[in-house]
């Protein structure tokens, strides 16, 4: 049966497109009516002018070193910023042809996709056709997409009109730039282009290669699912669709895709983490200082908030010399591995309960100190509970000079462990500008937090008898002064008679010059000295050459009695080195925000501390404990026979190894001992400063040297006087000056 065809009249084909055309323009005057509705804030309000010029995100703040390195990074999202100028081609032209490829062609809405976004969305239908200036709206101001589909209509509504504003506001380069600093690129907090660059690949934006851009696009669409760490072939199909999309919009030729499909992935994968990188300790420091000044200089943002550096894209420019510092943290894994075995061969077959002093205290102690204590206790366990659980065995982490180790034994004997872990600290710094060019706290950040450069001082031992001679140089005594080696008992005010002891095999018996008993540190005659000049003077000029803790005016102090830290006595000895004038030691340049405008810019203080002449004499003196008295190893075990002056340091019962070596552009100490004093090596010859702390200096400034870049001279001396040298440095010209006379009594009568 045929149907009957139904023909419409004129009229009702009218009404009929009247109808469509009705709905068309109610669509139309809807539509218009939302975006009005919601430019006036009926849906929530939009961000003003203001926050579109000066956009609001989680950018990291960074640590820039002296050499333009990136030290590290303080953040809540590790997000950098970088200009246009610094990316690649390669990576804004992927970015285009994947994501919008009419980017150039819009003005922020590409109206043949962004109304079906709308409707597809409320049928929960996600598709990803925003333009990338719509993406930007929506990561800088408009947070993440919520699945309730009317908030999600008036957060596109939003985007719609942020979007047209960038546009309005911002170049499409600048919209780029923007876009590609705050997007995410999942592994490890890792936000913008040069965040994602650094971690993945180890480079900058400027030198992506095509295929590195078109994973690092293709990630964007899903970070996690395109993962080249955890899921490598969906990040490869993924890459080379990003690839194919470039040669369609004519990036990319059709040979260069083919050649580039066949890459494997190439990541040089560098996991980005406080706890890693260079310098983690100066990192921890600097984070303190630089919060502080915020603070104490009342620096603030324009509209009266404080500065957060983990938010708020700061940069912080050191004195610390990426490469430089990277020599020093080398130099201390390559010995610190070796003397960790001799420190452990050493008390192999002893036992630790008869042979450490206080070792049961020690370990309470430690244990009390403990993150696992600190746990138990707070769920309620009693002491006999938690020292039960301290003695039943259980996996535990260790740090290795080998690396990590995850282990079970009793978590008492990894308090044991960790207490025979020697630890270590350097730091180095230009004794004329002040400017610290390396500094390594400790030996591992993320197992010992502790810096031993500023917060650890130690008994700094024989490194404080050139204080002393100081003084008696300064006094008109002479280097090549005369004295018997002998015991010489103190008798001082306010402090019981003291003579220092003084071992057989450490003690060369008959007459010496001061300058053979400075290198050869000599107990004996140093005290003798320290009786002539007595210990208030000494005081005095310890204080000026910058060392901060307390040192009290005992005669015992010349032998190292007192407490410092590495960064003081640092900072003292390069006093010698400069001409007697103390630079206060400095790691801090500026600090910037994230627009270049300069904050804060540090001020260095310097004073005369010293005679120039009396420096020099020094100086002189301490080349001889290098030449051939406790620092001599420097020539004949590392081969560094130019001009270093220094002294090494072993205080009683050889708990703290320190040695301080000088050059006439580099001054740098070294410190090593246990985290107790009570844990230490058992003799002499291997806990000495020459054997714990020296070989760290040699094997750092072999490295330095080796490296011309760096303008450390090899066989630059120390500069005299610019009004020459009074006091006789040779003594055979001393001895003839003095034949005849009785000037060297005289001066012992002094």
């Amino acid at each position: 049966m045929q149907k009957k065809e139904v023909k419409l009249s004129q009229q009702e084909i009218k009404q009929y497109n009247w109808r469509v055309w009705k709905l068309a323009i109610s669509c139309i005057v809807f539509f218009i009516l939302l975006i009005t509705f919601t430019a006036f804030g009926l849906f929530g309000s939009l961000p003003p002018f203001r926050d579109l010029e000066n956009p609001k995100s989680n950018q990291a703040s960074e640590i820039i070193s002296s050499d333009k390195q990136i030290l590290g990074t303080y953040y809540v999202q590790n997000r950098s910023s970088v200009t246009y100028k610094q990316l690649s081609p390669y990576i804004v032209n992927a970015l285009v042809a994947t994501e919008d490829n009419r980017f150039y062609n819009h003005s922020g809405i590409d109206f043949q996709r962004s109304i079906s976004i709308i409707f597809y969305n409320l049928i929960g239908s996600h598709q990803g056709g925003s333009t990338i200036t719509q993406q930007l709206a929506k990561n800088m101001f408009n947070g993440g997409g919520s699945h309730n589909p009317f908030v999600r209509i008036t957060q596109k509504l939003k985007e719609l009109i942020i979007s047209v504003q960038l546009e309005r506001h911002y170049t499409k380069q600048e919209i780029l730039t923007m876009y590609l600093n705050t997007v995410d690129f999942g592994a490890y907090n890792t936000y913008g282009i040069k965040s994602a660059a650094r971690t993945y690949f180890n480079t900058t934006p400027d030198k992506l290669n095509a295929d590195q851009a078109a994973l690092l696009v293709g990630m964007l669409n899903a970070p996690g699912l395109y993962s080249p760490i955890r899921h490598p072939k969906a990040a490869v199909s993924r890459r080379n669709l990003v690839l194919e999309r470039m040669q369609t919009e004519g990036y990319l030729t059709s040979g260069q895709v083919d050649e580039l499909k066949e890459q494997p992935l190439n990541l040089d994968f560098q996991r980005i983490d406080h706890n890693e990188g260079l310098a983690q300790y100066f990192r921890a420091v600097l984070k303190k200082q630089v919060q502080k000044i915020l603070v104490d200089k009342n620096i603030a943002k324009p509209d009266g908030t404080p500065y957060d550096l983990d938010r708020d894209g700061l940069r912080i420019y050191t004195t610390i010399d990426a490469t430089m510092q990277g020599y020093a943290e080398e130099s201390q894994r390559e010995y610190m591995r070796k003397l960790q075995a001799q420190f452990n061969d050493h008390w192999r077959g002893h036992s630790l309960w008869r042979e450490i002093r206080n070792y049961k205290l020690l370990l309470d102690e430690g244990m009390h100190r403990s993150d696992r204590y600190k746990e138990l206790k707070s769920e309620g366990k009693s002491d006999d509970e938690i020292k039960e659980n301290f003695n039943t065995p259980d996996t535990v982490n260790l740090f290795t000079w080998r690396g990590d180790i995850d282990t079970v034994m009793k978590p008492i004997d990894s308090i044991v462990y960790c207490k025979l872990l020697l630890r270590n600290s350097l730091m180095s710094m230009d004794p004329t500008t002040g400017e610290i060019k390396a500094w390594v706290g400790g030996i591992n950040f993320e197992h010992f937090q502790y810096d031993q450069v500023m917060d650890g001082a130690r008994q700094v031992g024989s490194t404080a008898k050139p204080f002393t001679y100081a003084v008696a140089i300064d006094n008109g005594f002479s280097p090549c002064m005369e004295v018997n080696n002998v015991p010489d008992t103190i008798r001082y005010p306010g402090s019981p008679p003291w003579c220092p002891r003084s071992g057989r095999t450490e003690t060369i018996p008959g007459m010496l010059t001061l300058r053979e008993a400075l290198a050869h540190s000599q107990n004996w005659i140093t005290a003798h000295v320290m009786k002539l000049v007595t210990p208030v003077p000494v005081v005095e000029l310890i204080k000026k050459m910058g060392v901060t803790s307390d040192v009290p005016p005992y005669p015992s102090i010349c032998l190292g009695s007192f407490d410092a830290s590495v960064y003081d006595m640092t900072g003292a000895y390069c006093v010698f080195a400069n001409h007697g004038v103390w630079t206060q030691p400095t790691f801090l340049l500026r600090i910037e925000d994230r627009n270049g405008n300069v904050l804060y810019t540090n001020h260095t203080q310097v004073k005369q501390a010293m005679n120039e002449q009396t420096a020099y004499v020094m100086t002189d003196m301490m080349k001889a404990v290098i030449k051939d008295g406790t620092g001599a190893r420097m020539g004949f075990t590392y081969h560094l026979y130019n001009p270093i002056a220094g002294k090494t340091g072993t205080p009683n019962d050889n708990s703290d190894g320190w040695f301080v070596g000088m050059t006439p552009q580099l001054v740098t100490g070294v410190w090593t001992g246990c985290e107790d004093r009570d844990v230490h090596f058992r003799t002499e010859r291997l806990g000495e400063g020459a054997n714990t702390a020296l070989p760290i200096f040699a094997l750092y400034m072999q490295k330095v040297y080796a490296n011309p870049a760096l303008g450390i001279k090899k066989n630059v001396d120390f500069d005299p006087p610019k009004g020459g040298v009074s006091i006789t440095l040779d003594c055979n010209q001393y001895n003839q000056q003095a034949k005849g006379t009785n000037e060297v009594d005289k001066k012992l009568e002094f």
